[in-house]
């Protein structure tokens, strides 16, 4: 008979506990002791798992809290739902709604070729080309404009790109397919419940729009790096976050553990109102530095990615551009992160998107869900 290890069995009992492993970084957490009076810190070095508990500082052996906190984030990996977005195909026929169809014929474009299908039952014949339907150029020009544009190139450097393959186009029509289908992924992304971890942070940066300076408010998951919200303020200290902090619970359903910010008031006073509720008590961390325990480096970092992107575009010309909201769904759905092993952030929480193209899966499952409306986007409304 397999003997059990009494510290691991120890270890499970302690994540039983109500809030007992609190994450403060991917390598520092703090655990409640078993008998529920006080605290150790366990920190990940590069020697491995440390502990402040004499158990550990006496017997250099891997403790019951050292246990825990693996035995939690094992836990937060198991529970993770998913979700895959498909590429849409066609399954029926879109005047009779009959399921027996069959391929008919291909009809040559100038934009491409288009798969035409005939049902057996009505005996019509119709094209498949959802999300872009009249569109002159095919999907695969228009979402191959996305990836270069949010990759870093300016809408002339795109149109140029694109001319080397035969797509000829202007700059202005780029910024119209980025206008057209930001809307509409807007709306489905935000209707998508991703599964953040419990420690989010939020900072801000200034931008310019129309040569003013503005301040980009973001809320971002510490583990997986995904931006769950996000908002233009015309200044900082007399901005109010708590719509920001509102949204954050509203997309991510639920409040974090563990709040990270600098030490703007405007933080100290949204997190008054949506993060202190009697169910939950989340601890907000705004002493923070570059250096040390307690930092925010990783929203500086996405900071960064940010401006690189704006040293190409040189400002902004209006605050409701659809550069931000699309720059937000790239970070998120479409850029791989070499910190998440190149997954995006999506896929470190559980939303996958499969197919060769990922702009052209997702603008479809946008097109097919922009009629639905959940919980969440009406609460977003009624906010």
């Amino acid at each position: 008979m397999q003997s059990v290890n009494p510290r691991e069995q120890r270890a499970k009992q302690i994540v039983q506990l109500e809030n007992a492993v609190s994450r403060t970084n991917e390598t520092y957490y703090i655990v409640k002791s078993q008998s529920g009076e006080g605290f150790y810190t366990v920190n990940k070095t590069l020697m491995g798992w440390i502990c402040s508990c004499p158990d550990f500082m006496f017997r250099n052996t891997t403790c019951k809290h050292i246990l825990a906190v693996q035995i939690s984030f094992n836990l937060r990996q198991e529970v993770k739902k998913t979700l895959v977005l498909e590429p849409i195909t066609v399954s029926k026929c879109q005047f009779c709604s009959s399921q027996n169809i069959k391929s008919l014929c291909i009809r040559h474009n100038k934009s491409g070729d288009i798969q035409r299908f005939i049902c057996q039952d009505c005996k019509k014949t119709f094209s498949f080309n959802i999300a872009f339907e009249k569109m002159k150029h095919n999907p695969k020009a228009i979402t191959s404009a996305m990836q270069l544009y949010f990759s870093g190139q300016s809408l002339r450097s795109t149109m140029r790109s694109l001319q080397f393959i035969g797509v000829k186009i202007s700059y202005q029509t780029v910024w119209n397919w980025i206008q057209k289908y930001c809307a509409l992924m807007e709306s489905y992304a935000e209707k998508i419940q991703p599964q953040v971890s419990d420690h989010w942070r939020a900072d801000e940066m200034y931008v310019k729009i129309k040569k003013d300076l503005k301040y980009v408010f973001a809320l971002m998951d510490d583990e997986i790096r995904y931006r769950i919200a996000q908002e233009v303020a015309h200044t900082t200290q007399d901005h109010d976050a708590a719509k920001l902090f509102h949204k954050g619970k509203i997309i991510a359903g639920k409040v974090p553990n563990v709040l990270t910010t600098d030490g703007l008031g405007s933080y100290e006073n949204a997190f008054s109102k949506e993060f202190i509720v009697p169910y939950k008590r989340t601890e907000h961390i705004s002493e923070i530095a570059l250096e040390g325990e307690i930092h925010n480096n990783k929203m500086e970092r996405h900071n960064g990615e940010f401006r690189e992107r704006m040293k190409v575009m040189r400002g902004f010309k209006s605050i409701d551009t659809p550069i931000l909201t699309v720059s937000k769904i790239f970070h998120n759905f479409i850029r791989p992160h070499s910190a998440l092993d190149g997954k995006t952030p999506a896929e470190a929480c559980g939303i996958t998107i499969t197919g060769e193209e990922k702009w052209k899966t997702l603008i479809q499952n946008a097109k097919v869900n922009e009629t639905r409306a959940t919980p969440a986007e009406k609460a977003l409304e009624d906010f």
